[in-house]
């Protein structure tokens, strides 16, 4: 049997056209790989190893965990505290920034994550993800801090996310386009099966929580209104509406067959500028997307230019089809 490219292999080859490359990052993304895989098969278990439902606590953001959410951040600090590539973690699922350990060593990357994005859908077996950035760590052998963290999403080494679904997938940029690998768990390996993905420039497609509806500032409620008009409005062509609750599994449909997905600003809670998180969701997702050929905006602004200015900031995403996005940010400079 003839084994295709395994993930390792690709990324060993893209880190050799690169001058001066150690290995290290090479050996930081096999520890995030051995983490995805390892949170597949957990949630790929589910209930006969007793890990679905809710507990009792919080995140950070006030929303209640699931023993998944819990398990899953557990593993990926496991997985990559200890072999020296990283300065320090941030999690969605912790307040604070979680340094490396006195008795491993420090490396020069920092990791940041979500390790179970859409968990809400978990108990009913919709398709759940982890998605993950890497930075540089600033400055020489200082502790980081908060600040180390908050960095504009231009500057990500790499970005990635891991789609527990029918199969599990594992989509990863260096900056280099955007290559989608699926676990094999016969051998154990995540594979190359989706080179070079591409989102198409149109779509038929858009993705939105309509029952926010009411809350949606003016030039989203006109672009969702255009959409459902289909042939008889402006836009003289019938849209398809989806919605997954589950930003990884929007994104990948949206990369595989092109698409709009929308969290836009909204005034259903004011002190809140978006629901979903800067550093954990909006910035890893936005480099894949554009390196994949797409757009990701607020709505105002690119989300890869954004000055981050908290480990949980919240903004307002819009990304997909890169002309579908257009429309939807010339419709916020008009108003």
């Amino acid at each position: 049997m003839h084994i295709g490219t395994t993930i390792t292999q690709f990324i060993i080859e893209e880190q050799r056209q690169i001058k001066g490359a150690t290995g290290d990052f090479t050996s930081l993304l096999n520890d995030v790989v051995t983490a995805c895989k390892v949170i597949s098969n957990a949630v790929n278990k589910g209930a006969l190893i007793g890990v679905m439902g809710s507990l009792d606590s919080e995140n950070v953001q006030g929303e209640t965990q699931k023993k998944l959410d819990v398990i899953t951040n557990e593993i990926f600090i496991q997985s990559n505290e200890w072999a020296g590539h990283l300065a320090a973690m941030a999690s969605e699922e912790m307040d604070d920034v979680y340094q490396i350990p006195g008795q491993y060593p420090r490396g020069k990357y920092l990791l940041v994550f979500d390790p179970l994005d859409g968990s809400s859908n978990v108990d009913v077996n919709i398709s759940v993800g982890t998605i993950f950035s890497i930075l540089r760590c600033p400055g020489e052998g200082d502790a980081p801090t908060a600040e180390s963290f908050l960095q504009p999403g231009t500057r990500q080494v790499a970005a990635g996310y891991a789609l527990y679904g029918s199969s599990t997938m594992l989509v990863l940029t260096t900056g280099h386009g955007v290559n989608g690998f699926t676990l094999d768990r016969d051998i154990g390996e995540f594979i190359l099966t989706n080179p070079n993905m591409k989102i198409p420039a149109d779509t038929r497609e858009f993705a939105i929580n309509a029952s926010n509806q009411r809350f949606w500032e003016a030039p989203v409620k006109r672009y969702v209104q255009e959409c459902l008009e289909g042939k008889t409005g402006p836009r003289a062509r019938d849209f398809n509406m989806r919605w997954v609750a589950s930003m990884v599994a929007e994104v990948h449909r949206i990369l595989v067959r092109g698409g709009i997905f929308m969290y836009p600003k909204d005034t259903k809670d004011p002190a809140k500028a978006g629901k979903l998180r800067l550093l954990y969701e909006a910035n890893p997702m936005s480099f894949i997307v554009e390196q994949a050929g797409g757009a990701s905006s607020t709505g105002r602004e690119r989300i890869l230019e954004l000055q981050p200015e908290g480990l949980h900031q919240r903004v307002p995403v819009i990304l997909g089809s890169k002309n579908e996005v257009e429309k939807v940010v010339s419709y916020h400079q008009e108003a």
